[in-house]
Parts: structure tokens; C-alpha cells; sequence
């Protein structure tokens, strides 16, 4: 059988590995400015409005949001100047068919001042929304409301799940992967070590994830403590909600998945290592490859047992059963293990959920078998024995079937979450969505070439091949045995003065303890010299002497008899012989990978291939915690284009220096409050350097908004009092980022213009 042989140093597996996990965390790293953007559900509106103000107070205060969420009686909070809580702390569901809006009910006789709104939910797709807005009753007023300073799912929690969020992704890809690489491409290596571990790590893997996160869920969607992910109370409420729900049906169906790596390492391994000997003759020597060294005696004599006294046809079919068992059990077992995502994430809500999660389910599943098959072939090419070509080409097969149903599924994925062209440059999660594309392409660029590869291997003629590894492995022998002789002769020459020293003791020890005996016997145990350090026999030989010349058998040595010494091992020996057999093994790995260019070729882009979607997995992660673009887009559109904390008074310091004497100063501008169509109120006060109010000759103030081509908009200002000026009735047209020019003018020559932005709200 044609084979591709593989064990490279694995000093390049790491440093290729090492480099995508660089690439990975730089690119989390330069995702971090994307963090506010996490949140699915959006706040679309409230009343009152943000940063309004009211004659009288309010009844209640209503959010509206873009999906729907998960709320309790402290998800709305509501505080006065002080920072007291003043809302009867009872949530209202104001929700229709198409609108999610909740409130909080206001006492009567509110006094005057600004208030604090504090919001916190979980959104249907099962990340925490945070937020909080002012509003004021009568005019504003300072308030000392405590407004929590860590985004919701943010800071060490936050970290921690998202890493467990990206480990429970990469576990699923090696235990589904994994395994249908062995079932549907490589049977043979249900015996390969590094294979076995790959799929059970993945299970390991995704088990220990899914526990974290269900313990993290409390303080994740609460209050951020780490401390809290023992609150016994919290877990329970956690267990009813719908993510809840989905980590505890991961678990029942992990148990599964358990009994099905069982099997597959067990019976089914056991049934091909069968029929891999009864194909071979050589059950012993496929044990010993499959094993690396580390056979089941047991399981080769029951296969021998088996391959005896069973009809070939029975067997032929007893394992056809067992595989479509395993097929069949694993298709149902990943595909509900995938549905733990999609019915607790981005699928499960907003449009046509009721397609969008079967569609999610197959994506998870074509990303498991392309992926995760690729980890299996990367650990059987480099850790493993010899892989068939013919099991390569299988799973080249299965992997470009998994590429088209990316495709399709990733198409209707896009135009689902991001809904517009220009939602893919607009939005985190189009720009996001970018970068994953050109990933995939890369990926399946080098994917192409491995599939060369794959073709160029298939033309090799079987006898080539096998007559030029022997030839390889001839080779190596001979090198490795040859620079064995060079070091053992110079350690010989070392230690020959010692060695004759010990034998004279050794034999005249032997003498005395051996009076009486017969003489063929004495000289047998006496005047033979001890063998000196030289060549070790090839791996297989005895270091023992020559039986022809060893002592009879008739008479057991004792523990007393000093001769049952001269039979036992030499140390030094034995451990000359493993680094004669060591060089041997590495000599002939070496010849073995470095003789065949396209063995190596399709061995260096399979890991490239790994290496990529390492990054993959990692963008993936990121895009499944990122708010889609189609509902960034909606509520920008429904809020006039900017945030939902963009209505707020703006406060600017504006440091200035016109260059003549006493030139430098501060500019402290307040623009109140803060939003379009409405009258604002600019109040400016100009300091020295010492902090003390000064007066200038003139001062002046403009508004420009270029996305919209307005402006320069003049804003006539009074003076009220030294180093103080105010202007009312300012009207900003259109919400968003608008440019504030400030021309301060300190002599008849020396002024000085500066701009800074500032953000107007609805």
C-alpha cells in the first residue's frame, strides 16, 4: 500500500503554530476598540428622551429595544440627583407584536434636578446589554447617581468567558471533526495514538468549557464579580433561561458523545486492526504501527482469534454495521451538539429564525468536518504512522464538499446580519466579516495547493514508492551505524584501563566462589573477558553472550553466587544501545521525509492550512460576541445617527496658546443640552494658566458638519462677566459629530484657532 510518511521535527509545527497564535491574538488585540459594539440588543429609544428636559415629572420611564431581551425588577433603575433609587421597582411589559419596550413606574412630586436611568438586560442572543442616560425635571441640576463604569459581560468575566466561548468552538471542531476523519476517511487510525488524544482532548475540551460558562453566566450577565460564579441562587435562575438550557442539553449530549469515542476507540478500532491484519498477514507489526511502539497484545490476539475462527463475510459485514452505527450515531450527536449554538445565539433571533438555525446548524457541522479533519490529518502526518494516500484523498473530498456548504450557508448568513453593501464598511461586524472572508480564501488557496499535492502523490507508482523508502531506510542504517561504531570506539578506548581492572577482580571473585565446581564451569565463569564497548547489535538482538559458551542451566544461580551478576545487563550497555537505536529511528525519519519533495510539500501546507484556521476559529469567535450589522444599522437610523449616550450635555476643554504675551490659556466650553432641533445654551469661561478668569479681546465660535456639508454655522456671543461669555437659541440641525471652531484673539496681532469635535444628539 502506497503511503505518505511523516514525522518531522517538531520544531516547525511549533513555530508555525506560535505564529498563528500571534496573528490571533494581535487580531483580538486590534478588535479591542470593538468591545462597545458587543452588545445584540440595541436601545432604539426611551421616554423621556435622553439629555430632555421635562416641566413636570414623568409617570414612568419606557426603553425600547431592537430584539428582544431577558429583563427582571432590577433590569430598569431610576435616580435622583442623589443617587436614590426612586422607581417602584417593578418592571411593566409594554411589548406588542413588533415593538419590545418595558418600564419602570415614577412615584408623583418629583423634585427638580437630573436623573439617572441605569438599564441592564440579556438580549435573546444571550450577551448582557448595558447602558444608562440622564433626564432633568425643571432644569438640570449636578447629580451624584453612582452609574456603573464596567460595560455589561465586561473586565475579567468578560475575558474569561470569551476565552471559554472560543475553547467550547475549538473543542467541538476536534471531537466532530476528529472523528468523522477517522470514520469516513481513515479507519486505520481508530489505533493511531496522537488521534485518539486530538478527538478525547476535543471532548475534554468542550466539556470542562461548557461547565465554565455555565458557572460564569451569573456574574457574566449580572454583576461582573467573579466571586459570584458560586452563587448557588444565580446558577438555579441561570438553568431556566434559554442559554441556560442550551449548556445544560451540551452536557446530557457530551455524555453521549462519551459513549461514542468508547466505541470508536474500542470495538470499532479493534474491528479494523482485524481486518488490517488479515490483509497484511502481519498483525503484530500493524498493532505495533497503529500503537507507536505501545501495542494491545491483547487486542492482537483476539483480532488474530477472530480473523481465524469467523467467516471473513461475517466480519466484512459485522464492521460495516459498526460503521454505519457510528455514522449514524455521530451525525446525531454533533448535529444537536451544534444546535446548542444556534439555539441560544445570533440564529435564534431576529430574521427568519426559523431558517437561519438549521442553516447555522450545517455551517457549525461543515466547519467541524473541514476543520477539524484538517487537525486530524495534521497530527496522523506528523505524529503518526505512514497515512494511505488514498485516506488523504478522501478527506480532500469531504473538505471541498464542507467548502460549498460554507458557502452557501455563509451567503445567506451575510445578507442575514449584515443586510446592506455598506453595513460591510459601516459596521463592526461587516468589517469583522471582511476579515473572515479573507481568511477562508486564503485558506482555501492553500487547501488547492494541498490537493496538488495529493494528485502529484497519487501518480507515484506503489513499487517507487516502497522500493525508495527501503532504499532510505537502508541508507540510514548504515549512517546511523557507522557514526554508532565512531562514538563507541572512542568511549571504549576511554574506559578499556578500567574495564581490564574490574574483570582481574571480577575474575579472581569468581574463583573463590566457585571451589569445587567443574572445571568447564569455573573457566566459564572466570576466564571469559568481559565484552568491551563496541557496536551494539542491530534493534531485535540480544547483548547476552553466546549461548554456546554461556554457564549450564541445570544449576539456578542464588543471590550468593556472584556469577548470576555476569548474566545481568549491562547499564552503561543498555543505555548505549537505546542511543545506537534512537540515532537509527531519527536517521531513518529524516531520510524518510526529507527523500520524497512531495510528501514534504503536502505535509507543509496541510499545517499552513491548520495555522489559518487557528485565526479563522478566532474571528468567528469574535464575530458570534459582535453586535450584527443589519440591527447596528436600524438603530442608528432610528436614532438619527449617533449612539444612544450621544444626548447628553458636552463639557470641552480647549487649551490654547496664540503665541504673544500672555498667550496661553484654557477654554472651557459647555453646550447644554447637547441635541438637535432643540435650543442650546453655550456657556464659555476663559482661564490662565494659573487657573484664574481673564478676559480676552474677542472670541469666537462656530459649528461645522462636513458629512452633511454644513456650516461653518457662527454662534453670536455675549459677555456676561470677566473671562465669561454665553450664548443661547443655538440650533443644530442633524444629530451627530460636529466640528466646534474656537477662535480666541489675545492682542491686536496674536489669535489663535481651535477645533475639537463634539457629538450632538437627537
Amino acid at each position: 500500500m502506497v503511503t505518505t510518511g511523516l514525522r518531522p521535527r517538531r520544531s516547525a509545527v511549533l513555530r508555525l503554530l506560535v505564529v498563528a497564535l500571534a496573528l490571533a491574538g494581535a487580531l483580538l488585540g486590534g478588535l479591542g476598540g470593538a468591545a462597545p459594539a458587543s452588545a445584540h440588543a440595541a436601545l432604539t429609544g426611551s421616554t423621556p428622551a435622553q439629555g430632555s428636559v421635562a416641566d413636570r415629572a414623568p409617570e414612568q420611564v419606557t426603553l425600547t429595544f431592537s430584539e428582544g431581551v431577558a429583563m427582571g425588577d432590577d433590569s430598569i433603575r431610576v435616580l435622583d440627583p442623589q443617587g436614590k433609587r426612586v422607581d417602584d421597582e417593578k418592571l411593566r411589559n409594554l411589548s406588542s407584536d413588533r415593538v419590545v419596550k418595558y418600564g419602570a413606574g415614577l412615584p408623583s412630586g418629583l423634585r427638580d434636578g437630573t436623573y439617572t436611568v441605569a438599564w441592564q438586560v440579556v438580549s435573546a442572543d444571550s450577551h448582557p446589554v448595558s447602558g444608562a442616560f440622564t433626564f432633568s425635571i425643571g432644569a438640570p441640576s449636578k447629580t451624584s447617581a453612582p452609574v456603573p463604569q464596567q460595560e455589561a459581560g465586561g473586565g475579567l468575566v468578560g475575558a474569561l468567558y470569551g476565552v471559554a466561548r472560543y475553547l467550547a468552538y475549538a473543542g467541538f471542531v476536534l471531537l466532530a471533526g476528529g472523528a468523522a476523519f477517522v470514520v469516513a476517511c481513515r479507519p486505520a487510525a481508530a489505533l493511531v495514538r496522537s488521534v485518539q488524544r486530538l478527538v478525547v482532548y476535543g471532548w475534554a475540551l468542550l466539556t470542562g468549557t461548557t461547565v465554565v460558562m455555565l458557572l460564569l453566566r451569573t456574574p457574566y450577565t449580572g454583576s461582573g464579580d467573579l466571586a459570584d460564579v458560586f452563587d448557588l441562587g444565580g446558577l438555579q435562575q441561570v438553568l431556566i433561561t434559554k442559554p441556560g438550557a442550551a449548556l445544560v442539553s451540551r452536557l446530557l449530549l457530551l455524555a453521549a458523545a462519551a459513549l461514542f469515542v468508547a466505541v470508536l476507540f474500542g470495538a470499532y478500532a479493534r474491528a479494523h486492526q482485524a481486518a488490517g491484519a488479515e490483509e497484511t498477514g502481519e498483525t503484530g507489526e500493524v498493532a505495533e504501527r497503529g500503537r507507536r511502539g505501545e501495542a494491545d497484545e491483547r487486542g492482537a490476539s483476539e483480532a488474530a482469534d477472530t480473523a481465524e475462527g469467523a467467516d471473513a463475510a461475517e466480519e466484512a459485514r459485522r464492521r460495516k454495521d459498526l460503521t454505519f452505527g457510528l455514522g449514524f450515531g455521530g451525525v446525531i450527536v454533533a448535529t444537536g451538539l451544534a444546535a446548542t449554538w444556534a439555539m441560544a445565539e445570533h440564529a435564534s433571533t431576529g430574521l427568519q429564525p426559523a431558517v437561519a438555525m438549521p442553516v447555522d446548524v450545517l455551517h457549525l457541522l461543515a466547519v467541524a468536518a473541514w476543520l477539524g479533519g484538517l487537525a486530524a490529518l495534521v497530527v496522523s502526518l506528523y505524529w503518526g504512522p505512514p497515512v494511505e494516500r488514498a485516506a488523504v484523498r478522501r478527506f480532500s473530498r469531504i473538505a471541498f464538499g464542507s467548502v460549498v456548504v460554507l458557502v452557501a450557508t455563509g451567503l445567506y448568513q451575510s445578507w442575514r446580519q449584515v443586510g446592506t453593501w455598506r453595513a460591510l464598511t459601516d459596521t463592526a461586524y461587516g468589517r469583522l466579516l471582511l476579515i473572515k472572508v479573507a481568511l477562508v480564501v486564503v485558506l482555501v488557496g492553500i487547501a488547492w495547493l494541498s490537493r496538488q499535492w495529493t494528485g502529484r502523490l497519487a501518480e507515484v507508482p506503489a513499487g517507487e514508492a516502497a522500493a525508495a523508502e527501503l532504499r532510505a531506510t537502508e541508507d540510514a542504517e548504515r549512517d546511523a551505524e557507522r557514526e554508532a561504531e565512531q562514538d563507541a570506539a572512542k568511549t571504549a578506548g576511554q574506559e578499556e584501563p578500567e574495564a581490564a581492572e574490574e574483570q582481574e577482580e571480577e575474575g579472581r571473585e569468581a574463583e573463590k566462589a566457585t571451589v569445587g565446581a567443574s572445571a568447564t564451569t569455573a573457566t566459564a565463569a572466570t576466564a571469559g573477558p568481559a565484552p568491551k564497548s563496541g557496536p551494539a547489535p542491530k534493534s531485535g538482538s540480544s547483548p547476552v553472550s553466546d549461548p554456546h559458551t554461556s554457564a549450564p542451566q541445570d544449576t539456578p544461580a542464588t543471590d550468593d553466587d556472584p556469577s548470576a551478576d555476569d548474566d545481568a545487563p549491562d547499564p552503561a550497555r543498555a543505555a548505549q544501545l537505546a542511543r545506537q537505536q534512537a540515532a537509527v529511528r531519527t536517521a531513518r525519519t529524516k531520510r524518510q521525509r526529507d527523500a520524497d519533495p512531495e510528501r514534504l510539500g503536502l505535509r507543509r501546507s496541510v499545517l499552513a492550512e491548520a495555522a489559518v484556521a487557528v485565526v479563522v476559529l478566532v474571528v468567528t469567535t469574535v464575530l458570534t460576541a459582535t453586535e450584527p450589522g443589519r440591527t447596528e444599522a436600524a438603530v442608528k437610523a432610528t436614532s438619527g445617527g449617533q449612539s444612544a449616550e450621544a444626548g447628553r450635555p458636552q463639557t470641552l476643554t480647549i487649551p490654547f496658546d496664540t503665541g504673544g504675551p500672555d498667550g496661553k490659556g484654557t477654554a472651557r466650553v459647555r453646550l447644554a443640552p447637547g441635541s438637535s432641533g432643540r435650543a442650546n445654551t453655550l456657556q464659555l469661561r476663559i482661564t490662565d494658566p494659573s487657573g484664574k478668569v481673564r478676559d480676552v479681546p474677542e472670541v469666537k465660535v462656530s459649528f461645522t458638519q462636513k458629512a452633511k456639508k454644513l456650516g461653518p454655522l457662527s454662534v453670536t456671543t455675549r459677555h456676561t462677566a470677566k473671562g465669561q461669555w454665553r450664548a443661547s437659541g443655538i440650533q443644530l440641525p442633524v444629530p451627530g459629530k460636529w466640528q466646534l471652531s474656537l477662535v480666541v484673539r489675545t492682542s491686536d496681532i496674536d489669535q489663535v484657532t481651535e477645533i475639537k469635535n463634539v457629538k450632538i444628539g437627537s
